[in-house]
């Protein structure tokens, strides 16, 4: 064990030095909304979670994760997102003894209608336009072996503004290795390996002229504006989580992420969760290490509460975002 711990550390000391020198590609990737992350218990650990990912928000974090679970569960999470936007995940994962387990998943992120404006017409032409952005996941995870587990996401994304869309697939793929050193589990996940994306639509729409020199030519022909098409914001994590208290009643587990994503530097996500009975405290940090980021300490807290042979679950957290100010979360689940 203290081999594995050393040679985790080994990858991720160099990761984090050459994210200080590294070209951070910030812009330069599509569908920005697949890296807000799920879950209010997850983000209260700072996101570290790949690792974790014992709840139905693994399919988000880690679809392997799903493979640990020995009920149904379903999630549903509502953020007041950043900008005034509203960011929603919802998620059921089906148990299955002798097949593994299945899930599906919902991701949306969507703003209040706005008036269009125009140099002509400042105050509004009458018309509304919106914009929004959805992800429709399977997924499916079985354990190989007692301690092994593998999963994967098969994603459609879609993009929308006024009259433009754009969409594509993606995959996600995750394994989880459970020690018997702590309850000490090693992940990871590669997220968001998919095709490029680029709008069409009524909007990218022209009148072109061949020659606007020559007279009596047709000036009004109608072309179509070619729009560059981006990679998706593709992101790996490996991670570490422990359990470095566990008794009856009491469960004390830290965790430590390192991500490395195609539009960003390296950065890691540190969290802890305290258990105690039906109550859940947890705090964390995201993104240390990163450039320019707003991102910084999170708290959160849940309650669960039985059922019968049933379990209702409420989370919430509060996750500081410096000059953007803050994003609460609320989440609700229930095992059956």
């Amino acid at each position: 064990m203290k081999k594995r711990f050393l040679y985790f550390m080994l990858f991720l000391v160099p990761s984090l030095l050459y994210s200080q020198f590294g070209v951070s590609k910030v812009g330069t990737t599509a569908a920005q909304f697949l890296k807000i992350g799920v879950g209010a218990r997850a983000i209260g650990m700072g996101g570290a979670f790949v690792a974790v990912a014992d709840d139905a928000t693994a399919i988000y974090w880690n679809p392997a994760g799903i493979s640990r679970l020995y009920k149904n569960e379903a999630v549903a999470i509502h953020t007041d997102w950043l900008g005034g936007m509203n960011f929603d995940f919802a998620g059921v994962v089906i148990y299955t003894p002798h097949w593994g387990n299945f899930g599906v998943s919902l991701t949306s992120l969507s703003m209040p209608e706005m008036k269009v404006r125009t140099v002509e017409e400042p105050e509004g032409t009458g018309e509304m336009f919106g914009a929004g952005d959805l992800a429709l996941g399977l997924s499916y995870a079985r354990g190989l072996t007692d301690r092994f587990s593998i999963g994967f996401n098969l994603k459609y994304i879609n993009q929308r503004i006024w009259h433009m869309s754009a969409s594509t697939f993606a995959v996600d793929v995750g394994t989880l290795f459970r020690t018997d050193f702590n309850g000490m589990k090693i992940g990871m996940s590669i997220s968001n390996f998919g095709g490029k994306i680029g709008y069409n639509g009524r909007d990218i729409l022209v009148y072109y002229d061949f020659n606007p020199d020559l007279w009596g030519d047709n000036d009004r022909i109608i072309a179509m504006l070619h729009t560059d098409r981006w990679a998706l914001p593709l992101l790996f994590r490996v991670g570490i989580s422990m359990d470095v208290v566990k008794h009856r009643n009491n469960t004390l587990t830290v965790a430590i992420d390192a991500k490395h994503p195609n539009d960003n530097t390296e950065s890691i996500d540190i969290g802890i969760e305290y258990v105690f009975k039906w109550l859940s405290l947890r705090a964390g940090h995201s993104s240390l290490f990163m450039k320019d980021s707003e991102e910084g300490f999170t708290l959160g807290c849940g309650m669960r509460y039985p059922l019968g042979s049933s379990m209702v679950k409420l989370d919430c957290t509060y996750a500081d975002f410096g000059k953007l100010q803050n994003a609460k979360r609320l989440s609700l689940s229930f095992i059956f």
